[in-house]
């Protein structure tokens, strides 16, 4: 048994649209209720009205189920019996339905709405009888209201305000000479935003770095619909202290061409207020929250720097397009010659890690041999451990110490990180042992001779092994007498004691680089002065406090390297197997801004060598770890005021 329900409707033009339903039950329920078999929105019928049950082939029952009946050929029933194939017209409300025979036994009740709705719903559906709406005014005229409030509180009101506001003071601070006249300027900057209203325009909150100028929009946005411009941020940041990371003409020559629809859409920019391009904004970014400014995106640098040897023919620069993929080796600044006799400077080169550059540090010194697990290293370290805090053999941290903010590692030091193993005690007065004095050279020859001139011959020292104590040999505060006794050479005047010491075996010569007199027209023992560098990648910022998850094995290949001049730092495929570009799917998704800062002050690689004034050679000399007033004088400076 089997009903066919035909809903037929009417467009607005008349179009008639007739839709079949299928419902293979004997029975169907109809109703006002969603889940009736035939649903009519009609308040005149029940939720739950009658019900059409087909008896054979041909007749059907129609019953209500409440009190409230259904027409039938114009009269009122709760109940009828009907034959399909003589039909019949059943009205419910304002529906009527229509039981005709169909093919295959079919029953087929075609519903249709022939009047308006019911008395109780005839000018109003359902939701205006059960709500309030009807007591609201329409919805265009309420589209209408909003509309013209949020035109009045965001829009007019802040230009009126801003129309009458009184006209700020822009002059740049570092331009105005009057001292009192540029604080006051500085703080009209912070009093508070005049233009009322214009709060809900932001974007978001400023970064920490502007926080004081929250809800101080004219600080930045100087004029109305107009972009932030280079004056405005030059109100605070003196630009001599801003540079450009390559001179204006050589950016714009390496910047990278805009197509059509790129010059379209600087053209309109441009029509709005928005400056060129290089501009302090195209950098960065505000209104992003209120947390660190956010990073500059990647591809602000390789709009140039992904294909910059296209434009410009005569870079030494390596294309640099994203860290994982298109990115040069690392070229730290090695010193390939240290100042010394007739060079007042050092000599430092940029040199590709490819290359497999040496570092000229000026120092003998076997990392392998220090971080043993054997040999006399380690039963030195077993043997001070309660003293001094080591392990059962040496480890990086017991050398090399962290700068407060853990950023980089101060300079080895002889009196606090190396004299626990390696003392230059010489005697014995008293209980207190008188040492060489590290770090001068020409105080150690005077002290020498001073220390002859006044014992004689009678008591000679011995400034080999002794002085340049090995490891397991003595303890750090005291002369080892038998070894004193047992020494087979032991100068026997100021002159050999001197030649001893800067001599092989002697206190300085087995770590560090000594010239002879004589060398070089020099007149007395050079000691080529240390450089422990902080920092070799100048153009690069590394952090090791970020990394300190890490053990140092896992990037410095220490313990396999058996001289000083090995340059013991990481080739970037180490650092990709962690880092990688903006999008790439690594561990830590890294922009050119997490290790390059655009705006780098004199001295940059690509400022002429001949231009760079004596100053700026200093600057960088001192960041690279030498010292150059103690260069020229042949003298050996202390670790401890180098990388200031």
């Amino acid at each position: 048994m089997t009903f066919l329900i035909r809903q037929i409707s009417y467009t607005a033009t008349g179009r008639e649209i007739v839709r079949d339903a299928v419902l293979p039950k004997p029975q169907i329920s109809i109703g006002r209720a969603a889940g009736s078999d035939i649903h009519l929105q009609d308040l005149a019928v029940t939720p739950d009205h009658a019900r059409i049950e087909q008896v054979d082939a041909r007749r059907v029952i129609v019953r209500a189920t409440g009190t409230l009946g259904f027409d039938v050929d114009g009269r009122t029933v709760t109940r009828v019996d009907i034959d399909a194939v003589k039909g019949a017209e059943l009205r419910f409300g304002a529906h009527r339905i229509t039981v005709s025979h169909g093919e295959d036994d079919q029953i087929i009740l075609a519903v249709q709405r022939v009047d308006a709705l019911s008395d109780a719903s005839e000018e109003k559906d359902e939701a205006r009888v059960f709500s309030l709406i009807g007591l609201l005014p329409g919805r265009r005229a309420m589209a209408w209201a909003f509309a013209l409030s949020i035109l009045i509180g965001f829009l007019a009101i802040p230009i009126i305000s801003y129309a009458t506001r009184p006209a700020p003071d822009t002059r740049n601070i570092y331009a105005v000479k009057n001292e009192r006249q540029a604080q006051m300027q500085k703080a009209s900057l912070t009093q508070g935003d005049t233009v009322t209203g214009d709060a809900a325009w932001s974007p978001g909150p400023l970064s920490k770095a502007h926080h004081a100028l929250e809800g101080k929009c004219e600080s930045c946005h100087v004029k109305a619909f107009v972009a932030v411009q280079d004056t405005a941020c030059q109100t605070c940041h003196n630009p001599k202290d801003v540079h450009e990371h390559a001179p204006a003409a050589r950016i714009a020559m390496a910047r990278e061409t805009p197509g059509l629809g790129g010059r379209f859409l600087a053209s309109v920019a441009s029509a709005f207020g928005k400056p060129p391009a290089g501009s302090c904004v195209d950098c960065h970014s505000e209104h992003e929250g209120a947390a660190p400014m956010q990073q500059t995106a990647q591809q602000f640098c390789t709009d140039c720097h992904g294909t910059m040897d296209q434009r410009l023919k005569d870079t030494k620069l390596g294309n640099a397009g994203d860290f994982s993929t298109s990115h040069p080796q690392f070229e730290p600044a090695v010193m390939v010659a240290p100042a010394g006799i007739g060079m007042k400077y050092p000599r430092f080169d940029r040199i590709s890690l490819d290359k497999k550059p040496t570092d000229n540090s000026g120092l003998k010194f076997p990392h392998d041999m220090h971080l043993s697990k054997s040999g006399g290293v380690a039963r030195m370290a077993r043997t001070l451990k309660a003293q001094e805090g080591y392990g059962d053999a040496l480890a990086c941290a017991d050398c090399h110490r962290p700068t407060a903010d853990g950023v980089r590692f101060l300079p080895v030091d002889m009196e606090t990180d190396c004299q626990s193993c390696h003392s230059l005690g010489f005697e014995s007065v008293g209980g207190t042992v008188r040492t060489l004095r590290h770090g001068q050279p020409a105080q150690v020859i005077a002290d020498l001779r001073a220390y002859y001139r006044s014992t004689g011959p009678a008591r000679p020292i011995a400034l080999g092994g002794m002085a340049r104590r090995l490891p397991g040999d003595y303890a750090a505060t005291k002369v080892n007498a038998a070894y004193v006794q047992a020494a087979s050479a032991r100068p026997g005047n100021a002159e050999a004691a001197i030649r001893a010491v800067f001599s092989k075996g002697g206190a300085c010569y087995d770590c560090h680089v000594i010239t002879p007199p004589g060398a070089g027209g020099n007149a007395s023992w050079y000691v080529t002065p240390v450089n422990q560098p902080m920092r070799y990648m100048m153009n690069g910022w590394f952090d090791h406090a970020a990394h300190k998850t890490e053990t140092c094995e896992s990037c410095h290949a220490a313990p396999k390297s058996k001289q000083a001049s090995d340059l013991l730092l990481p080739g970037i495929a180490n650092c990709r197997q962690c880092h990688g570009g903006e999008k790439a799917k690594v561990d830590v998704p890294s922009g050119c801004a997490l290790c390059h800062s655009y705006h780098i002050g004199d001295g940059a690689p690509w400022v002429p060598a001949n231009s760079i004034q004596d100053k700026t050679v200093a600057k960088v000399i001192a960041l690279s770890g030498a010292t150059a007033s103690k260069a020229s004088t042949g003298g050996l400076s202390s670790n401890t005021k180098r990388n200031r």
